[in-house]
Formats: C-alpha cells, structure tokens, sequence
C-alpha cells in the first residue's frame, strides 16, 4: 500500500476529502502490534507460534489491520459455493469487540486463543457474544433466527441432506426448547453454558469459522469451536 506523507494541514476544498483518505492510509500502514512478550502473556501460544501467526497475517493484510470487507473477501473464499458475507458481518463484529471497525492482529490473536487454546467455559462465553448481535446480553429468537439463516447461505445450495426453507425456524425452535431453562423467550450466558456443558459434545466439535494458521503444523486450515451443531438434532 502506498504511503503519502502530508506536508502541512491545509487542503483546498476540493482536496479535502482525498487528504483525509492519506491521512487514514497512513495511520493504518503505521500501526504496529504490541510486544511479543505482552502477547505471549495475554495468550495461550508460545513467542514462535505468535512470530508464524503474524507473518500470515502480515500476508493476507499487509496494512497491520483489517477491515470489514477485506474480512469478507478472505472468509468467502472457504466457502466458494455460497455467499458468506452476512455471516462473516458477524463475525467480523466478534473479532472487533471494541467496535473500531477493523480488527488488529491482537484482536486476532487474542480471540484466537480462546477458538483454539481456550477452556470450554472461554469457548462458549466467545460463541454466546457472537450469537447476541445487539449485544443486550441475551440471544434472542430473531437473533439466532439470523444466525441460522446466513451459515446456511453461507454453506450454500450443496449441503447434504438439502435444508428446507422452514429449516432455520425449526432449528430455532429445538435451540430454545433445550436453553431457554426458564422459558422466558430468550437465553441468557449461564443457560447457554449450563446447556452446552450437559450435552456430550460429538468426537469433533469442529465447525469452520475462521481461516488460520495453525501453528503446530505451519498450514492453513479452518478451525474453531463452534457449539450450535449440538442443538440442531431433530427432537426425540
């Protein structure tokens, strides 16, 4: 990205909006992440998995931060055959929980030391805030409504068995009806977790959600904890 260094503070009118597009470039290119040591302290990786880490993220963002259509641009590519930008929306917002708008490699790393190295209590408290998009601290039915609805477009028209278009609702249905404990009409952390931790979690509760590199063996994969697949059994 190319860099331009402003000269002094006045810009006629008409350059007025291209000055502040340089200064905005600039601050972005020069943004540069906090020490190793802090975050090896601030995390569950190691100094050399934090070094190979950056580097692919130095790879696919070479500006030190992302934003939220570069985000959608590098997710949609693990799922060619449906649209995963609304999904990728949210789960841009989970990475950005400051809310600034683009995502640092600390965020990055941080969040994806929960994804990955993270007690299962982590896990969940990190899927439940993806899963409240107001953040109100409760998922609601029109919430997990949405959710549902942009990972099936996400996973286009290809999934095995083909999802019915009343698919997201019935799925909605069986979340509530076994974590909405005190039926309330909405879920709150201690019922998500209470929920998740009293159902057997299947070999590999794996979904994708995010492209990494993984660390311990330097490729890239699609990995994370992603606990909704428990929910979307038929009812006994």
């Amino acid at each position: 990205m190319r860099v331009r260094l402003l000269g002094n503070c006045y810009a006629p009118p008409g350059q007025l909006h291209h000055k502040v597009e340089d200064e905005l470039e600039m601050v972005t290119v020069c943004h540069r992440p906090e020490g190793l040591g802090h975050l090896q302290a601030q995390t569950k990786f190691s100094r050399r998995e934090i070094q190979v880490l950056y580097r692919g993220f130095k790879n696919e963002c070479p500006s030190g931060v992302v934003n939220e259509d570069t985000f959608k641009q590098i997710y949609s590519q693990f799922f060619p055959n449906g649209d995963a930008s609304t999904y990728a929306h949210y789960l841009f917002n989970a990475f950005d929980s400051a809310h600034h708008g683009s995502i640092k490699f600390e965020d990055f790393v941080m969040a994806l030391s929960v994804l990955l190295r993270g007690s299962v209590h982590e896990k969940l408290t990190w899927t439940f805030n993806l899963y409240d998009i107001n953040k109100d601290g409760f998922i609601h039915k029109e919430e997990m409504t949405d959710i549902l609805r942009a990972i099936y477009a996400m996973m286009g028209r290809f999934t095995h068995p083909v999802l019915k278009d009343e698919a997201p609702r019935h799925h909605v249905e069986v979340f509530f009806q076994k974590m909405d404990q005190n039926r309330d009409g909405v879920v709150t952390l201690d019922e998500f977790i209470e929920s998740c931790l009293q159902v057997e979690l299947r070999p590999n509760p794996v979904t994708p959600l995010f492209g990494v590199i993984e660390p311990d063996i330097g490729t890239f994969s699609v990995t994370t904890m992603d606990c909704l697949h428990c929910w979307l059994e038929e009812p006994s």
